[in-house]
């Protein structure tokens, strides 16, 4: 087979060697074989989107669902829903993310902007792994400890949501470490080379090219602490009512009405349960379009300018 004109004016003609059976079937064996990881990875995940939304759909569709909470509802009796619980599970999250969000951006940025090859840099870095590393058992009992019995706080849905936070600022961080990395060093010479002081260029050129992925990752860190159940069963019971206060008495949130319901045994239970599950599901789902298209908002504005 003759490559192109120019080779052949140069010289004798060149032609390509038949692969060889061997090479032909490692390829095939190498897709086949990626082809059956995917499969592997998504069939469980189908398999159990399809079991919550079975099982959890006639509960979620109930006309109360979303407006009434289980406030003077036995276990047995039909109706009622999930509102105190969303409530409760909103508001952990937002007190968490207001903590955690800024921190965790704020760490990444002394690691990439300034630590460098610093021992406070290096200790930071393995600090931020180990926590990364810390089951959310563990991270609910040293907040028991410090909170309720060093400080004597009772166990409340704040006590919940600093749990929480040490669980999300490792994601935090790592998810906006690697974006800032990623950020070409060409953008920062040229600010600091138009005489643009170090931090201003963290925050008028840095910050904003890494946007869509520090807001797709923060998201996603989010989304994955809402449904932690360790904290919820070790610093704040769980209450079938809507409780606003943070700071006191206990608090419906999803997972615990999950956990809650799984001690019931009656059909009534079960239907709570997994619509709770698609419930929590479902938020999960919304945050992470929300980061999509916010992460894309973004992209588009920034290709403007």
């Amino acid at each position: 087979m003759t490559v192109d004109s120019g080779v052949r004016a140069a010289g004798p003609s060149v032609s390509f060697i038949p692969t060889s059976l061997r090479r032909r079937t490692v390829d095939g064996a190498a897709g086949v074989l990626v082809w059956a990881s995917v499969a592997a990875a998504l069939v469980p995940l189908a398999w159990i989107l399809w079991t919550v939304v079975a099982k959890g759909l006639p509960a979620v569709t109930s006309s109360t669902w979303f407006t009434h909470s289980l406030s003077g509802l036995s276990s047995t009796t039909p109706g009622g829903g999930v509102y105190h619980a969303i409530i409760g599970t909103l508001l952990q999250g937002l007190v968490c993310s207001a903590i955690a969000i800024p921190a965790g951006i704020l760490v990444a940025v002394y690691l990439v902007e300034y630590a460098g090859p610093s021992r406070l840099g290096r200790v930071t870095t393995f600090m931020v792994d180990v926590l990364a590393g810390v089951p959310s058992i563990v991270a609910a009992l040293f907040i028991y400890a410090l909170w309720v019995v060093t400080f004597g706080f009772d166990r409340s849905g704040i006590a919940v949501s600093l749990a929480l936070v040490l669980l999300m600022v490792p994601m935090v961080v790592r998810s906006t470490e690697e974006m800032l990395r990623i950020v070409p060093g060409d953008l920062r010479e040229a600010s600091y080379a138009l005489g643009v002081p170090q931090w201003k260029t963290i925050a008028k050129v840095v910050l904003p090219t890494a946007l869509p992925g520090i807001v797709t990752g923060t998201m996603l860190a989010v989304a994955r602490v809402l449904g932690e159940t360790a904290p919820l069963l070790i610093l704040v019971g769980y209450a079938p009512f809507i409780n606003f206060d943070l700071g006191s008495g206990e608090m419906g949130t999803l997972p615990g009405l999950i956990v809650d319901q799984m001690n019931n045994p009656s059909a009534v239970g079960a239907d709570r349960m997994w619509g709770s599950a698609l419930t929590l599901i479902g938020m999960v789902a919304v945050l992470s379009i929300a980061a999509t298209l916010l992460a894309r908002r973004s992209t588009v504005r920034g290709g403007n300018r």
